[in-house]
């Protein structure tokens, strides 16, 4: 169906402005995300099979499926950008969405007359899966009969969940096992619903299958972590008593170990963090999907409701416990390495103190030999100048026999000493002057 330019020109203005005000730029993807995932109009007899893929590619690897299936129609394949779409298939119809981690395909058709699913589902040949299956299901719409009863004797008795809806109008029945094909059968026997509410009960359903399978992803995840955890809590339960030795404590080696360990905890919980919380918001959507079917109990049969949460919750509460448990063994090794740490200061800063005494001491006996030094250094200046002096004196005697030579070498020794002595002093003050004037 073509569509006029100044039609789409119109729908443009409506979304970007109100009442001829500009409007804000996220105003439509906020109204259009109520509407973003419409119910099938279902009428019955009809089945309908979906896939959920892994879709670690990214949404090009779904807008390539996307494109060979519009090719193989004839018709112009979705924008890039697009999160759901629909088309006619044969008899039926095909309804995709892309989602976080993965994508639905839906195919709803006729039911055959053997229950069989009609040869053009387009899951058949030369459909390329955008990655691999997550959840497979088959769900039948049928009305409600004496001979479409017959057929929940085809299920699982062990695992059976029959229960009522819709204020009695439809029942819904499952055993949460997988055919030949790989899908989990659900069977909607219909007494008298609207198209609307038979697409919103099948959506419903299929939602829950989907999401508690994905609630799943982290068990295997938690089991896997929870040796490790464990190994993780001895470790540092040793590292701990070791800490207590004060005689024998390494506190260095410890340091390095407490390091290590939270180096190991800290990358398995930021690898399991994406699956856990994913997990713990796949298991509200199935919750609140179960709550709103408001199932009627039908006597001798379990609940859809109250089997899952037989199954279902205790595997959450085991990935609810090991995330519970790194996180608090994440508290108590940050606490271990703060007060090791905390040792360490210590014992550094007593190295420290013992440094700075010796540092001490070697400082005062330089200052004792530095004084030895410079009495000598005036005794032996003290000395040569005497020396000159001498001979001084000695050549001065050669002319004038006025003086002795010896008396006034005599008379020059205190002078010398006391110059010398003095000389010294000034030069020392000299020099520590400017160390005063830098220390202040």
């Amino acid at each position: 169906m073509s569509i006029d330019p100044s039609t789409l020109e119109s729908l443009t203005l409506a979304t970007g402005t109100v009442m001829g005000f500009p409007a804000h730029e996220g105003r439509p993807d906020a109204l259009g995300e109520v509407h973003s995932r419409p119910h099938p109009l279902v009428e019955q007899p009809r089945v309908l099979i979906q896939l959920s893929f892994m879709t670690e590619g990214g949404s090009a690897v779904d807008h390539a499926v996307l494109c060979e299936l519009s090719r193989r129609l004839g018709i112009a394949a979705p924008d890039r950008h697009a999160r759901h779409y629909a088309m006619k298939w044969g008899q039926g119809s095909v309804r995709w969405e892309r989602h976080t981690e993965f994508s639905t395909y839906l195919w709803e058709g006729p039911l055959s007359e053997n229950g069989r699913t009609p040869e053009d589902s387009p899951f058949g040949h030369g459909f390329s899966p955008p990655g691999t299956v997550i959840s497979g299901i088959r769900l039948e719409i049928r009305e409600w009969t004496p001979a479409s009863e017959e057929l929940i004797s085809g299920f699982d008795p062990g695992s059976l969940c029959y229960s009522l809806v819709e204020n009695g109008l439809a029942a819904i029945i499952t055993d949460f096992r997988q055919d030949g094909d790989g899908l989990t059968r659900i069977l909607v026997l219909d007494r008298g619903l609207s198209s609307a509410r038979t697409g919103a009960l099948s959506q419903r359903l299929m939602d829950i299958e989907t999401y508690r399978t994905l609630a799943m992803l982290g068990l295997p995840m938690a089991m896997s972590l929870s040796g490790r955890v464990r190994r993780i809590e001895d470790r540092l339960a040793l590292i701990t008593r070791e800490m207590k030795a004060t005689e024998t404590r390494d506190s260095q080696a410890l340091l390095g170990d407490l390091t290590e360990l939270a180096a190991e905890l800290e990358a398995d919980a930021a690898a399991s963090l994406y699956r856990f919380g994913a997990s713990r918001a796949y298991d509200g959507i199935v919750r609140e999907r179960l709550e709103a079917l408001d199932e009627e109990v039908v006597p001798g049969y379990d609940t859809w409701a109250l089997f899952l949460k037989r199954r279902v919750a205790p595997a959450m509460r085991t990935c609810r416990s090991v995330e519970e448990r790194q996180a608090n063994l994440s508290r108590k090794i940050t606490r271990a390495t703060t007060l090791l740490r905390t040792w360490v200061d210590v014992e550094v800063e007593q190295q420290n103190r013992d440094l700075l005494a010796s540092m001490n001491n070697r400082a005062r006996l330089q200052l004792r030999l530095q004084q030895t030094v410079e009495g000598l250094s005036v005794a032996a200046v003290s000395y040569y100048v005497v020396g000159l002096v001498a001979y001084i004196a000695k050549g001065a005697s050669t002319v004038n026999h006025f003086f002795a030579p010896e008396v006034v070498t005599a008379a020059a020794v205190p002078l010398a000493v006391l110059l010398v002595w003095w000389g010294g002093r000034r030069v020392r003050r000299a020099h520590d002057e400017p160390k005063a004037v830098a220390g202040e």
